[in-house]
C-alpha cells in the first residue's frame, strides 16, 4: 500500500470513529467543521481553511445565515459557475475570485451531492503535503468522502437540532394547552427560550391590560421608551430583528398574538454576530403563537370568572348601600369595597358642600395632610372641566414634583347630572391597576352615585323635619326623641326651657321680621353657648329649649346665668328671657314628660317673680 493510499484510508478511518464518538454530542456545524479542518492539518498541514455554503444564490462562510446575510459576506453563484464543469484541479481565475474575498485562498474543494449538484465549497491553503497528495488519484475519493461526510453533518445537526426544538415545542405545548395559569403560561415561554438557546437572555414586554405581578424577566410595554423595533413588532404582529449597536446585541422581538390582539412581545437577545436561521425563527414563532393563543384563552376564562365576581360584588354592593345606611356608613363601606378589588396603597371621597370640594369620611389619612395636595388638585380641576374618569398610569409624568403614588384612578361622583364630588384610589407603582379594574370601579361608583344621591336627599328632608325652618334648632319632636333616648342611656342630665319676655309687646311695637330677627339671633347665640354640651329646640312660639345630658349641676346652673345675663346684650332691640331648670338623676326613675312638666313649672315661677331671671325645679321634688 502506497503512502497516498495508507493517507486516504487513515483518513477514512478517522472520520468513522470522529463520526462514531460524537454522533450523539448534538455538535453544531462549526463545531464538526472545526475538527474537520485538524484533519486538514494533521494530515497535510492546512492552518487555513474555509467552508462556503451555497444558500439563495451566494455561497456564504458557514457563520452567516443565508436568510440575513449582507451581499458582500458572499460570492455570487453565477460568478462561479463556469468553472463547476471541472472537477479538480480549479484554475487560476477560479482561485481570483475566492482570493479576492479570503487571501489565504490558493486552492478549492467543490462539494457535490449525489446529484452531483454543488453546495458548498472548501477553500483551502497549499502545502506541500496538499499538492503531493492532490495530484494523486486519491484527490477524487477524498473530495466525494468529504463531500459526503459534510452533508451527513449538517443532516445530522439539523436533525437533532429539530429533534431538540421539537421536543421543546412538545414540552410547552403540553403546558400551554393544561393551564389557565397566565403566570405559569408566561414563565413557560422564557423557560422554553433559556432551553433552547441556553446562553442567551430573554424578557417579556407584556401589553398594558395584563393584571401581573411583574417579574425580573417581565415588563410593561410602554410607547413611550420601548426601541422602535420592539413597537413596529407590538403594532405589525411580526417579527422583527435589529443589529442593536448601542445594546451589543442583535435582539428578536417575536409578538405574542392571539386571535383577539397582541398581548406581548418576546425578546431575544443574542450576541452582535449570531444569526437566527429559519428554523430558529420558526421555533420561536410556533412558541409565540402557541403561547398567544394559550393566554387568550386564560385571559378568557378569568374575564369571565372575573365578570361573573365582578356582577357579584356590584350586586352586593347595591343591595348594600339601598339598606338605608346614612352618608358616613355608606362611604365606610365603599372604601372597604375598594380596597379589596383594587388593593390601592391609598383612598379618598371628596364630596361637594357649600360649593367647595371636602375630603370625606372613607379617605384614608393620606388624604387629611399637604402631601395629598398635587393629587387632589389636578383631580378637581379635571372634574370642574369636565365629568370624565380619569385613568393614569404614571402621575410622575404628569407634575414636575417628586410624587409618591404613579398609578391613579379618579371616579366622579354625579348626582342630577353634576359632579357631586370622587373617589380616588393610589398605588405606589406605575400600571398597577388594570383597564378592567377602571371599568370596574366606574362601575361601582356610578351604582354608588345613586344611593348617595337618595342618601342625601334623605338627609335634607330629615333635616327639615328635625330642624326649624326659622332658626335652624332642632324642632320639638326631634328634641323628644334625643332626651328620652339620653334617660335610657345616660346616669343624668338638665332640661332647661326659656320664654322671651314681653315677645308680644316686641312683635306689636316693631313688627314680626323684627321679632323674627329676634328669634334668629337668640338661636345662633344659644347654639354657640351650648355647643359640644348639649343641643337646643324650638319648644314653641318664642319659647326655646335646651337640653344638656350628663352635666354636673354647678355647670348647668352656671351657664344658664351666663345666657340670661348675655341675651340683652345681643339682641336688637333688647330682651330678656326667663327660664325654667329642670335637672334628673338616674335613681329618681324619672320619665321625659315629667321633666319636661317640671321644667315649665319653674319656667311659671321665674315669670311670676319679676322675669329676667331663672328657676329651679328642686331635685326632691321630680315624681316618676
Amino acid at each position: 500500500m502506497t503512502q497516498d493510499q495508507q493517507t486516504m484510508q487513515n483518513i477514512k478511518c478517522q472520520i468513522l470513529d470522529l463520526w462514531t464518538d460524537l454522533i450523539g454530542e448534538n455538535l453544531n456545524n462549526d463545531e464538526y467543521l472545526t475538527l474537520l479542518k485538524e484533519i486538514f492539518f494533521q494530515y497535510f498541514d492546512i492552518t487555513n481553511s474555509e467552508y462556503l455554503y451555497l444558500g439563495k444564490g451566494m455561497y456564504f462562510p458557514v457563520s452567516v445565515d443565508a436568510e440575513n446575510g449582507n451581499i458582500t459576506n458572499g460570492i455570487p453563484f453565477a460568478v462561479l459557475e463556469p468553472y463547476f464543469h471541472q472537477q479538480y484541479q480549479f484554475p487560476n481565475a477560479f482561485i481570483s475570485i475566492l482570493k479576492e474575498k479570503y487571501d489565504f485562498a490558493d486552492d478549492a474543494i467543490l462539494l457535490r451531492d449525489a446529484n452531483q449538484k454543488p453546495f458548498g465549497i472548501i477553500i483551502l491553503q497549499k502545502t506541500e503535503r496538499w499538492r503531493d497528495f492532490a495530484t494523486t488519484k486519491h484527490i477524487h475519493d477524498f473530495v466525494v468522502l468529504i463531500s459526503s461526510v459534510i452533508q451527513l453533518i449538517q443532516k445530522n445537526y439539523k436533525a437533532n437540532y429539530e429533534k431538540k426544538l421539537n421536543k421543546e415545542l412538545v414540552r410547552m405545548t403540553g403546558i400551554f394547552h393544561s393551564s389557565m395559569d397566565i403566570d405559569r403560561i408566561l414563565k413557560a415561554v422564557l423557560q422554553g427560550v433559556s432551553s433552547a438557546f441556553p446562553t442567551f437572555k430573554s424578557k417579556l414586554i407584556l401589553s398594558n391590560d395584563q393584571d401581573r405581578h411583574l417579574t425580573v424577566d417581565t415588563h410593561m410595554f410602554d410607547y413611550m421608551s420601548e426601541r422602535t423595533s420592539t413597537i413596529e413588532a407590538f403594532v405589525s404582529g411580526d417579527m422583527t430583528i435589529e443589529q442593536a449597536t448601542d445594546l451589543k446585541c442583535r435582539l428578536l422581538n417575536a409578538p405574542i398574538k392571539g386571535r383577539q390582539g397582541i398581548y406581548a412581545v418576546l425578546q431575544i437577545f443574542a450576541p452582535y454576530d449570531y444569526v437566527f436561521v429559519k428554523r430558529e425563527k420558526d421555533f420561536i414563532k410556533h412558541i409565540a403563537q402557541t403561547s398567544g393563543n394559550a393566554l387568550e384563552n386564560a385571559k378568557l376564562y378569568h374575564q369571565s370568572h372575573r365578570l361573573v365576581s365582578d356582577l357579584q360584588l356590584i350586586n352586593e354592593t347595591s343591595h348594600r348601600l339601598n339598606m338605608k345606611l346614612n352618608q358616613e356608613e355608606m362611604l365606610v363601606f365603599l372604601a372597604k369595597q375598594l380596597t379589596k378589588s383594587f388593593s390601592p396603597n391609598e383612598t379618598c371621597f371628596v364630596l361637594k358642600g357649600h360649593d367647595e370640594y371636602q375630603v370625606t369620611t372613607g379617605s384614608t389619612a393620606f388624604f387629611f395632610g399637604n402631601s395629598c395636595e398635587p393629587y387632589l388638585k389636578h383631580v378637581t380641576d379635571h372634574f370642574e372641566r369636565s365629568t370624565d374618569p380619569l385613568f393614569v398610569a404614571d402621575f410622575s409624568n404628569l407634575v414636575d414634583d417628586k410624587v409618591a403614588f404613579m398609578s391613579m384612578m379618579a371616579i366622579p361622583i354625579i348626582i342630577r347630572e353634576k359632579v357631586h364630588g370622587f373617589s380616588i384610589v393610589l398605588h405606589n407603582k406605575p400600571y398597577f391597576f388594570s383597564f378592567d379594574s377602571f371599568k370596574l370601579m366606574q362601575s361601582l361608583i356610578r351604582h354608588s352615585s345613586l344611593a348617595i344621591s337618595n342618601t342625601i336627599l334623605r338627609e335634607q328632608l330629615q333635616e327639615m323635619v328635625d330642624r326649624d325652618h326659622l332658626t335652624k334648632l332642632f324642632a320639638r319632636k326631634y328634641l323628644d326623641r334625643y332626651v328620652e333616648m339620653s334617660m335610657d342611656k345616660d346616669e343624668s342630665g338638665v332640661f332647661v326651657l326659656m320664654d322671651i319676655d314681653n315677645f308680644k309687646m316686641v312683635n306689636d311695637t316693631y313688627g314680626h321680621q323684627t321679632g323674627d330677627a329676634i328669634l334668629v339671633t337668640i338661636a345662633r347665640h344659644l347654639t354657640e353657648m351650648v355647643q359640644g354640651k348639649g343641643i337646643c329646640a324650638r319648644w314653641g312660639g318664642e319659647e326655646i329649649a335646651v337640653y344638656l345630658p350628663n352635666q354636673t349641676f354647678v355647670e348647668s346652673i352656671d351657664l344658664v346665668g351666663k345666657i340670661i345675663a348675655s341675651i340683652p346684650k345681643v339682641t336688637v332691640p333688647s330682651v330678656t328671657v326667663s327660664s325654667g331648670v329642670a335637672v334628673w338623676h338616674k335613681e329618681l326613675q324619672a320619665n321625659f314628660q315629667s321633666v319636661f312638666q317640671n321644667a315649665d313649672i319653674a319656667l311659671y315661677e321665674a315669670k311670676n317673680n319679676g322675669k329676667n331671671q331663672f328657676r329651679l325645679f328642686q331635685t326632691d321634688d321630680v315624681t316618676s
